[in-house]
């Protein structure tokens, strides 16, 4: 997928969660929940270049290993599991794979409750038998 496709596409996946929204700081597109972040994101209109960033506390090891586009994010971040993705004007987004790196981020940061909630309803016990 094209860079500026995949932004749209992640920019889209993020916001659907439950209690997410979207902020600008910094000129970067940013999705909180609460007031935490789980993923900075941003595209360069001259470029063409995409990047983003999000908390893997299960993957970030291997997402770094793996991956030549990955790197520990700057700021200290990288020590505490946050992984940045940054992809040229050519270059194809593994989409799929950073939608799942949201999915992650977004549990490690979002509060239990609300976590509890986003769960699909399961069958009571008297359902069950």
């Amino acid at each position: 997928m094209k860079p500026r496709d995949a932004f749209k596409a992640l920019q889209k996946h993020a916001r659907a969660f439950p209690g997410a929204w979207e902020d600008h700081p910094w000129g970067e597109t940013v999705y909180n929940v609460g007031r935490k972040v789980f993923v900075f994101m941003g595209v360069s209109n001259d470029e063409g270049t995409f990047g983003m960033s999000c908390k893997l506390p299960q993957s970030s090891e291997a997402a770094v290993t793996m991956f030549s586009f990955a790197t520990p994010t700057g700021y200290g971040l990288g020590k505490s599991g946050w992984v940045s993705a940054s992809f040229g004007k050519k270059d194809d987004v593994p989409a799929e794979l950073l939608r799942q790196w949201i999915d992650e981020s977004y549990a490690a940061v979002a509060p239990k409750r609300g976590l509890k909630k986003a769960a699909p309803a399961r069958a009571s016990r008297k359902a069950r038998r």
